[in-house]
């Protein structure tokens, strides 16, 4: 205490400029803070993962972004091939169909979790965005200059060992989601389908996901590839796609066939969804259309 007394009695102001000085030290430091927060916030924005991870990584490489991003990633396929091995097996009967249709080709894939609440994920949905994608590039190349009907179901073993856009396969995307995410995720199946120019495919997903861009997604979908038609041919590919998640035939059968009552499970002997007092084929018969081919998913079946 007698030194700060003998420093005030040569320096009146010793307090005064001992704070200047501690503020202008502040200040001086709060630019390179600021630039740390901004740097921190856009990498949690970017990838997703925790503050802490993110403040991890920026330290590791000197606030350098593109590296840090780099690395999360890494150590988070990592972390999901090793978090993937400890939750094989864990019932993962969620998730959501995805679905994609274009003028002569569709798409529609399964991908499954564990919680309604990880379905509902957008880190999720963006892997199931992604898987719809690749497929319908895979297809793209595999039907190139083909002008007939095709139809290919894939397995997960055809999924995974997909490419991707951005490198590498949907087996490292999947990782990379399951280390994020921390639950059990699975690639389940997909279906592609080619038509000639003169057949259209309907298409149909119940309990769509608001505000989602791109695939459409829900629980269920359908695919219905027909003939013919009055009207818009999407309306009608539309309401023939609702018959088929709704009442879920699993043949087509003949248009001829007699109903056999509400077990009926081949298409058009079906009482048609949107109006019961007829068959499915009396209505495409008023409609001049002619369903060639369905399918349909439905998330978590057999699972």
């Amino acid at each position: 205490m007698a030194f700060y007394s003998i420093l005030r009695s040569i320096r009146p102001d010793f307090s005064r400029v001992c704070l200047s000085k501690h503020v202008q030290s502040v200040h001086m430091s709060c630019p390179h803070f600021a630039i740390e927060k901004a740097l921190l916030l856009k990498l949690r924005k970017t990838t997703g993962y925790t503050f802490i991870n993110c403040k991890k990584a920026l330290e590791k490489f000197d606030n350098d972004i593109n590296q840090a991003e780099n690395w999360l990633h890494e150590q988070a396929q990592k972390d999901g091939w090793s978090k993937a091995t400890r939750l094989e097996g864990r019932r993962a009967k969620e998730g959501l169909i995805g679905q994609l249709v274009g003028d002569r080709a569709a798409v529609m894939v399964e991908v499954n979790c564990e919680t309604d609440f990880v379905a509902r994920n957008e880190r999720f949905q963006e892997l199931v965005r992604d898987v719809v994608f690749s497929v319908m590039a895979h297809h793209l190349r595999k039907t190139e200059g083909q002008s007939r009907y095709m139809k290919s179901l894939l397995s997960v073993e055809d999924l995974t060992a997909m490419s991707v856009s951005e490198g590498g396969t949907l087996a490292d995307l999947l990782a990379l989601t399951i280390g994020h995410l921390g639950e059990n995720i699975t690639l389940k199946r997909a279906a592609m389908l080619g038509v000639p120019t003169d057949w259209r495919i309907g298409s149909y997903v119940h309990g769509p996901l608001a505000g989602v861009k791109g695939p459409a997604m829900g629980r269920y979908g359908a695919l219905v590839v027909f003939k013919g038609g009055q009207g818009e041919a999407a309306a009608l590919g539309r309401k023939l796609g609702q018959h088929v998640v709704g009442e879920a035939p699993v043949s087509l059968g003949n248009a001829d066939d007699l109903p056999c009552g509400d077990s009926e499970t081949r298409l058009l002997p079906q009482s048609f969804l949107l109006d019961p007092s007829q068959t499915v084929a009396q209505y495409l018969a008023k409609e001049g259309a002619h369903v060639l081919d369905f399918i349909r998913f439905q998330c978590g079946e057999g699972a």
